[in-house]
C-alpha cells in the first residue's frame, strides 16, 4: 500500500511541475528532461551496491529497493532542471513543496521534516587559491546540496561547481557497516565530507590572514587595503556556510531520528564542526584586527604627512618675513644703504631657518 501511494503524485504538484516546465508564448518546446543533472543512482542493501558499478535507471531502482529488505536507492543529481524532477518526484512521491525547493539554490543550512522525508540542506565551500588577494579575489566559493532522505531513498541535488559527491559515494561503498543503516548513512556521509572541506577552507584561509597580517606590518607596504575588505566579505559567505549548520545537527541528534548505529559518527562531525566554528570565529576577529591596525596605519601616516608640510612651511616663512620687511617702502631700514644689506639678511634667513629646521628635526616632524 505504502509503495501505490507512493508512485502517484498529488495533483498540485504536477499542476506546480506543469507551470514550471511550461514554455513561454513564442517560445522552443520544453526539454524531455536533462539526463545529464542524473550523476549516479544505485541500489544499495545489506552494506553493498547492487548490480555494480552501472547506473540504474532510477524508476527501476525505486522498485528493486522496495522489493529488498533493508534496501535504499542513492540517487545523484546535479542541478536538475523541472522536468527531470518532475520525473523524480513521480517515483519518490515528493511533496510539491520538496520539488520547489530542490529546483531552487542558495538555501540556509537547516532541516525540516514534511511527511515521511527529512530535507536537509548543507553548503559546499572551497579555497580559491590566489597568488595576491586583489580588491576583487574570489577566496572561498560556495554551493549547496539538498539531501532528501526518506524511508527507502537518499536523494542529493547539489547547486554549483563545489563539492562533488563521487568521492563521498565511494567512500561510502568502502564503509559496508555504515552503509547498512540506509538512507541516513548518506547523510551522514555528505555531512562529514561538508565539515572536512570547512577545516580544509579554514587552513587554506588561515594562511591568507597571515600573509596579510605580514603585508599589513612590513616596513615597506603598499597603501591599498580594498583586498582586506574583500577577505572580510568572503569570510561573511564562508561564515554563513558554517555557523548555521549547528543548529540542524543537534536537532538531527535528538532521539528518534537517526538509527542507532549513526549516534557516534554524527557526534564526531558535530564536534569537527565545534572546531570549524570556533576557527572561522576567530577569523572573523583576526580579519577585523587587521583592518584597524591598517586603518590606524593609514590615519597615522597622514598625520605624519601633515607634520611634515606643517614644519616645511614653518621653515618657509622664515625668509619670507624677512623678505617682506625689506620689501616695504620705508626710507631708512637698518642695512639698507649698507652694502653688506643684502648679503647680512641672506645670512639671517639661513641662520634662522637652519635652526627652526634643527628644532623640528629634534622633535620628530621631519
Amino acid at each position: 500500500m505504502l509503495g501505490r501511494k507512493l508512485l502517484h503524485l498529488p495533483d498540485t504538484v504536477k499542476h506546480l511541475l506543469d507551470t514550471l516546465t511550461r514554455p513561454a508564448p513564442g517560445g522552443p518546446a520544453p526539454r524531455a528532461g536533462n539526463p545529464d543533472a542524473i550523476v549516479d543512482c544505485a541500489v544499495y542493501a545489506g552494506g553493498v551496491r547492487h548490480g555494480g558499478s552501472a547506473q540504474v535507471p532510477f524508476p527501476e531502482a525505486a522498485r528493486l529497493a522496495r522489493r529488498r529488505r533493508g534496501g535504499f536507492v542513492w540517487l545523484g543529481l546535479h542541478e536538475p532542471d523541472p522536468a527531470t524532477m518532475r520525473r523524480v518526484a513521480e517515483v519518490f512521491g515528493l511533496h510539491e513543496l520538496l520539488v520547489e525547493q530542490a529546483l531552487a539554490h542558495g538555501h540556509r543550512p537547516g532541516v525540516q521534516v514534511l511527511d515521511d522525508v527529512t530535507r536537509l540542506v548543507l553548503r559546499t565551500a572551497r579555497h580559491v587559491a590566489n597568488d595576491r588577494l586583489t580588491a576583487t579575489s574570489e577566496v572561498v566559493e560556495t554551493g549547496d546540496v539538498t539531501l532528501l532522505i526518506g524511508p527507502w531513498f537518499a536523494i542529493t541535488v547539489r547547486h554549483g561547481p563545489v563539492g562533488p559527491l563521487w568521492a563521498v559515494r565511494k567512500e561510502l561503498q568502502d564503509r559496508p557497516d555504515v552503509l547498512r543503516q540506509g538512507p541516513w548513512a548518506v547523510a551522514y556521509a555528505v555531512g562529514n565530507r561538508m565539515v572536512d572541506s570547512y577545516l580544509d577552507v579554514a587552513e587554506h584561509v588561515e594562511r591568507d590572514l597571515e600573509r596579510i597580517e605580514e603585508e599589513t606590518f612590513a616596513s615597506v607596504r603598499t597603501s591599498e587595503f580594498a583586498h582586506i575588505y574583500q577577505l572580510k566579505r568572503e569570510m561573511v559567505e564562508f561564515k554563513r556556510a558554517v555557523l548555521p549548520l549547528a543548529e540542524p545537527l543537534a536537532r538531527l541528534l535528538e532521539p528518534g531520528t537517526l538509527p542507532d548505529g549513526l549516534r557516534p559518527y554524527l557526534e564526531d562531525v558535530r564536534g569537527r564542526l565545534a572546531r570549524a566554528v570556533d576557527r572561522v570565529a576567530g577569523f572573523d576577529d583576526l580579519v577585523n584586527s587587521i583592518l584597524q591596525a591598517r586603518l590606524a596605519q593609514v590615519a597615522v601616516d597622514q598625520n605624519h604627512d601633515m607634520r611634515k608640510i606643517a614644519a616645511w612651511a614653518a621653515i618657509a616663512a622664515v625668509p619670507t618675513v624677512i623678505a617682506g620687511i625689506f620689501g616695504m617702502n620705508f626710507e631708512y631700514l637698518p642695512g639698507l644703504d649698507s652694502p653688506y644689506g643684502f648679503y647680512g639678511s641672506v645670512l639671517a634667513m639661513l641662520l634662522i631657518g637652519g635652526g627652526v629646521h634643527h628644532k623640528l628635526k629634534k622633535a620628530g616632524w621631519l
